[in-house]
């Protein structure tokens, strides 16, 4: 398969596995998730987005070679201005985390409960969809570079493990606006678009990286500081709600494995 078409499958299959996620509203009995499922379902998420972190971005970031000043340096400033940039959405945007019945960002009555539900999870998929955007880019100017294929494959194991988080994630979406409006189809639409910005900041990841290669392990550091950051902010506190609950926990470390045999061992 051509780099180019692998790239495009790559960064299509994420939005792919945020609709199918999302379709779940329409053969689900019930109107919202448990909280063993809910568990479940973030802790799998949070386990892949931090292993990708690590061996998807933060790994190659440490392999690079500069010359300006220390590479460790580098990809610690980068996770840190990726979190603040995350953080700063969180104070901006205004949303509503469902769970914790909260709203964050700039008050306004201009939008409805339903779409700051919506935005709460379209502003955290920015990274996920930069992250493997970003890595496409580097993959492809490595093969330009005479690298072996491997690292198409690599980055093919990051969209493959975002992807996979992303349909949990799709329906933890439109679950609970099929619970506020009633409406599924609806509820699938309010899913599947907020993972429609996924690819968009996997394409303009994807030409940043082709653009200016120097900047290559300050964007993959960025992408993973902010990824680092959903995981701390919203995934983990949300992992327990008793001393007996463990299913969360238990699926955070699956998922981890999952994504680290995905990079490691097939990448």
């Amino acid at each position: 398969m051509s780099p180019i078409l692998t790239t495009i499958l790559g960064i299509s299959f994420i939005f792919l596995c945020t609709t199918l996620g999302s379709a779940v509203v329409f053969f689900f009995p019930k109107k919202e998730i448990s909280n063993k499922v809910s568990q479940i379902f973030t802790g799998f998420a949070a386990g892949i987005m931090l292993a990708a972190s690590f061996f998807s971005l933060i790994l190659p970031s440490l392999e690079t070679e500069v010359t300006y000043m220390p590479i460790w340096l580098v990809v610690g400033i980068s996770i840190l201005l990726g979190a603040l940039f995350l953080y700063g959405i969180d104070k901006i945007v205004p949303h509503f985390h469902v769970k914790e019945n909260e709203e964050e960002g700039i008050q306004t009555r201009r939008l409805s409960k339903t779409s700051k539900m919506f935005l709460a999870v379209t502003i955290h998929n920015v990274p996920e969809g930069l992250s493997v955007g970003i890595a496409f880019g580097v993959a492809l100017a490595s093969l330009a570079d005479g690298s072996p294929m491997g690292v198409m494959t690599s980055a093919f194991m990051l969209a493959l493990g975002i992807g996979l988080q992303n349909i949990p994630e799709g329906a933890v979406v439109s679950l609970p606006v099929r619970s506020e409006t009633g409406n599924k189809k609806k509820a699938f639409l309010f899913g599947m678009f907020s993972g429609a910005v996924e690819p968009i900041a996997a394409v303009a990841g994807l030409f940043l990286a082709l653009s200016i290669q120097a900047i290559m392990p300050w964007a993959l550091s960025f992408a993973a500081g902010c990824m680092i950051y959903v995981v701390a902010e919203e995934m983990i506190p949300d992992l327990k709600d008793n001393n007996s609950s463990h299913y969360g926990v238990f699926s955070f470390i699956f998922g981890f494995i999952l994504m680290m045999i995905l990079d490691i061992a097939l990448g």
